[in-house]
């Protein structure tokens, strides 16, 4: 009985000492990539052709903006605000874009974890909870918006990643 378990044991660690880690500088790459490949999303977007960033809209305040501070888990919890905005929102275009936040925010955790940074996974916001009745009355305003801030965050982001992060 012992000898077959530990006949397992060594078969396991004989298959594991071939896995190779991912070079954290693919890891990078492949970040910056989806950043772009999102910003390209967005962009592609008919209506979202010439609108600022900076744009201010009255009831959207909860919309982040740009980042005076950039940490892994503040791109994280940012990121999670927009995943929470974009699946609220009824436009079919939104699907691939939130499923690539999701995606990018796995990358961030990932080029943390290099670096020996540790952060809970953010949820977003609680106060998005009462987002309904901002969309009821401005579906292609709030759509108009996020996007827009999303995309100057990316561009932002995607930068901001040369450069050393914070925990």
């Amino acid at each position: 009985m012992r000898c077959g378990t530990l006949c397992h044991l060594l078969w396991l660690w004989h298959s594991l000492s071939y896995i190779q880690a991912v070079p954290i500088q693919k890891v990078q790459d492949d970040t910056k990539t989806l950043i772009k490949i999102i910003v390209t999303r967005i962009s592609d977007i008919s209506h979202m052709q010439s609108v600022s960033p900076r744009q201010r809209v009255t009831g959207l305040d909860f919309i982040p903006g740009l980042q005076p501070v950039w940490t892994f888990s503040k791109m994280d919890q940012t990121l999670a605000i927009y995943q929470q905005i974009l699946i609220r929102l009824p436009s079919r275009n939104l699907i691939q874009i939130t499923n690539d936040l999701e995606n990018l925010r796995d990358l961030l955790r990932m080029l943390a974890a290099s670096k020996c940074c540790l952060y809970p996974k953010a949820s977003g916001l609680k106060s998005l909870e009462s987002l309904g009745s901002v969309l009821e009355g401005s579906l292609h305003s709030m759509e108009v918006v996020a996007l827009s801030r999303l995309r100057g965050f990316l561009q932002d982001m995607l930068q901001q990643l040369d450069l050393s992060l914070r925990c």
